[in-house]
């Protein structure tokens, strides 16, 4: 993989820039253009600054439930002029969701997630594969703000690395990076789980859930992000197939290609 892009701030643990990495043409995922990152609470006033003075965010994707939401309350970047998007990865999040759930959600079957699960058993697979069962309208969302920002864009969640690595994953797919960098960039987060861990546990949202769980638990396995991408290629033809099937035309598709792209 090429080198990780980590932006080493104060105020959290697993931010990175994935731009520098390959496309199956020859080509490099652009800097400054796509974010990854763990809970954005704890920036402090020199974080923000280079942030939007240096890196150029110019739009900030919110995964979290709104539960996580309203018990962590408005985090720092709320108060500058960046525009925020907020797009529960949750079904129904103001009910199923309990701030004990908010990192691990149980696996609940009905048809339309059983046709995405398939013959799967690997409990983190199913997990994001109901990201993409339950909402769509969300995924598609965060997407279309990648695809459309004038800037860079910061995704995130809580720990960075499950609903952010489906909806960036899906981006690096579309735009061509190999599926081998793409699982690279997803186990990346696991050089920092357990600091990652660590803060979350302070955290009023997530301090109850995380009290007792072994960091093992919460190891991203490449696996995980194989067998997504598998099922993507399988059911749609690839992530592209996926978005188009969620109501995405060509020209946004190639948009989003275009924007990630050197």
């Amino acid at each position: 993989m090429s080198s990780i892009g980590w932006l080493d701030l104060d105020g959290v643990v697993n931010m990175r820039d994935v731009g520098g990495l390959p496309t199956t043409d020859g080509g490099t995922i652009r800097r400054g253009r796509l974010l990854r990152s763990d809970n954005l609470q704890d920036l402090t006033a020199a974080d923000i600054r280079h942030l939007v003075e240096v890196v150029g965010v110019t739009d900030v994707v919110d995964l979290r439930s709104d539960v996580e939401y309203h018990v962590e309350g408005p985090g720092p970047l709320t108060r500058t002029e960046l525009t925020h998007h907020r797009h529960s990865l949750f079904r129904d999040d103001e009910v199923e969701v309990t701030v004990a759930d908010a990192l691990v959600l149980p696996w609940q079957k009905d048809g339309t997630r059983e046709r995405l699960r398939s013959h799967d058993d690997d409990y983190w697979a199913s997990h994001y594969l109901g990201y993409l069962a339950d909402r769509p309208d969300s995924v598609s969302a965060a997407l279309r703000v990648v695809a459309s920002s004038h800037g860079a864009t910061v995704v995130h969640c809580a720990a960075g690395k499950d609903r952010t690595g489906t909806v960036v994953g899906m981006a690096l797919a579309v735009a061509g990076v190999p599926e081998e960098e793409i699982i690279a960039d997803y186990v990346a987060t696991g050089e920092r789980i357990e600091r990652i861990l660590d803060r979350l546990r302070h955290r009023p949202a997530y301090s109850d859930n995380l009290r007792d769980r072994p960091v093992e638990d919460h190891l991203p396995r490449a696996e995980t992000m194989a067998r997504i991408l598998e099922v993507l290629d399988e059911r749609y033809g690839g992530a592209a197939g996926w978005l188009h099937e969620h109501g995405w035309t060509p020209e946004e598709t190639e948009l989003l290609r275009t924007r990630l792209r050197s």
